[in-house]
């Protein structure tokens, strides 16, 4: 890729599609020209097939986006599909529908190269690292955890368990019920065995989350912000209990009425605190921080040094 130039891309996540713009300057360095995200929900009908009205949101954004792309003049794009496009029956023909209609060439990801951008661009937002990191992607089809240090990164992996999947598979009533909380967390302790035995390996009690849920977290909690550094910030413990206590307890009413979190995640964000308040009891977490970078900033920053990218489309 020639330096200063301008790479698109496109994260096609199980929930939301997200679109990053930026020059590209040097390794490691890139400025920022646009960003949007639009909440698709590929998986509103369900995980396994992507359902006809999901299908044609997520095809309506992805024509937005090229025109958005269009206009600003990039010359390489890098779209990603993740969890849902990779499970879903009909993965396949969304991609072809994209090619066709978008001019917009997706590539399908594994799990664990998803883990691997994540890496690449979490750490790329943080200060150099001074303790063991538990870092924590949430996405609607899968969760991505990487533990590293300074010495690089010692275990990571993908499970299958993203938000989208716990919601249609435990959250029921309004509020959740404590019979559903119960099944969930074990349902999490048996998926998350390969965690507990790489933290016993490698332990970490810092928390960085990327994206999504901790986004949220952020905003609704930004009063007790103790420390920003200029691409992640470091939240204070004391109102993560209460602010998951009110969301476990809230209705989808009351969770719409809490100033920070968007309409779009009040069906998700339930199962979202539940998954995060079960890996921090799981790590023993005493610090967590937010990164503003995940994997669209990872993707970005192989764009120097990797051949990722297809050519902007024309049409």
């Amino acid at each position: 890729m020639a330096e200063n130039s301008l790479h698109a891309v496109i994260d096609l996540g199980t929930n939301t599609f997200h679109l990053l713009i930026a020059e590209v300057r040097a390794e490691e360095q890139f400025a920022e020209i646009y960003r949007e995200r639009i909440f698709v929900k590929l998986a509103s009908d369900g995980i396994e097939t992507i359902g006809p009205e999901p299908f044609a949101r997520g095809i309506a954004t992805l024509k937005h986006f090229a025109r958005v792309i269009r206009e600003h003049g990039v010359t390489s794009v890098t779209a990603i599909g993740t969890a849902a496009l990779r499970t879903a029956t009909n993965g396949e023909a969304f991609v072809r529908t994209a090619s066709l209609e978008c001019g917009i060439e997706i590539g399908l990801i594994s799990g664990d190269t998803e883990a691997e951008l994540i890496t690449r661009g979490v750490l790329a937002a943080l200060p150099p690292l001074e303790d063991r990191v538990l870092i924590m992607d949430i996405g609607g089809g899968s969760t991505e955890y990487i533990i590293a240090s300074s010495e690089g990164v010692h275990w990571r992996q993908s499970f299958p368990i993203g938000v989208a999947v716990l919601q249609r598979s435990f959250h029921h009533t309004d509020p959740i019920s404590a019979d559903e909380v119960s099944r969930l967390e074990n349902f999490l302790e048996v998926q998350l065995q390969p965690l507990r035995e790489a933290l016993g390996a490698y332990p970490a009690h810092h928390l960085v989350g990327a994206a999504g849920t901790f986004d949220v977290m952020a905003e609704v909690l930004r009063d007790g912000a103790a420390l920003r550094a200029r691409n992640s910030h470091v939240l204070t413990m004391d109102g993560l209990e209460h602010l998951h206590l009110t969301i476990v307890g809230s209705t989808v009413a009351e969770r719409l009425a809490i100033p920070g979190v968007p309409p779009e995640r009040v069906d998700l964000i339930v199962v979202a605190m539940l998954l995060i308040r079960f890996t921090i009891g799981l790590a023993g977490i005493r610090k967590l921080t937010v990164s503003d970078y995940a994997m669209k900033e990872g993707i970005l920053l192989n764009a120097s040094d990797q051949n990722l990218g297809s050519p902007a489309a024309s049409g």
